[in-house]
């Protein structure tokens, strides 16, 4: 499986985009979390989340609300106009 990369991008199936602030493991069981932030002004105020790595790639099943058409969660984004990378 490919690893999702630091400081860079990704959009979601949804349409949003997100940052990857970094790695972090899960304590129990060792697993790869991926700590990322959107790129959105969010209702919620919610501003840092994290999730498996292996949720965050997985291929994700025809649905209606995939409205970029991608076939994972989570997608490197290549499409910006803006550079997130630098602050």
């Amino acid at each position: 499986m490919e690893e999702v990369k630091i400081g860079r991008v990704y959009r979601h199936f949804k349409g949003n985009y997100y940052f990857v602030e970094n790695i972090a493991y899960d304590s129990e069981t060792k697993e790869r979390m991926v700590v990322y932030r959107p790129l959105y002004p969010r209702a919620d105020g919610r501003s840092l989340w994290v999730r498996c790595e292996s949720m965050f790639l997985e291929e994700i099943p025809e649905r209606p609300d995939n409205i970029t058409g991608q076939k994972t969660r989570f997608t490197l984004a290549t499409d910006l106009e803006i550079d997130y990378t630098k602050k």
